[in-house]
């Protein structure tokens, strides 16, 4: 009986930290896709110079400039 207790009590904390967690994961995952966005924009700018001195392809930019925000 106290082992079943103890459970309970470990998988309620456990689903009140995911409750109360969750808006700190939204906002996470928020920040990120944004941060997807911006660098995506800017390497989107760069000329053929810049993408060289970067080690960048011209196909390998067009593979991350055709990827979603959320990937």
């Amino acid at each position: 009986m106290e082992h079943t207790l103890r459970s309970d009590l470990r998988f309620n904390d456990s689903v009140t930290h995911a409750k109360a967690s969750l808006p700190l994961r939204v906002l996470a995952n928020l920040s990120l896709w944004q941060r997807r966005l911006a660098s995506r924009h800017q390497l989107a700018r760069l000329d053929s110079r810049l993408l060289a001195d970067a080690g960048i392809s011209e196909a390998q930019r067009f593979e991350e400039l055709s990827k979603p925000f959320w990937r």
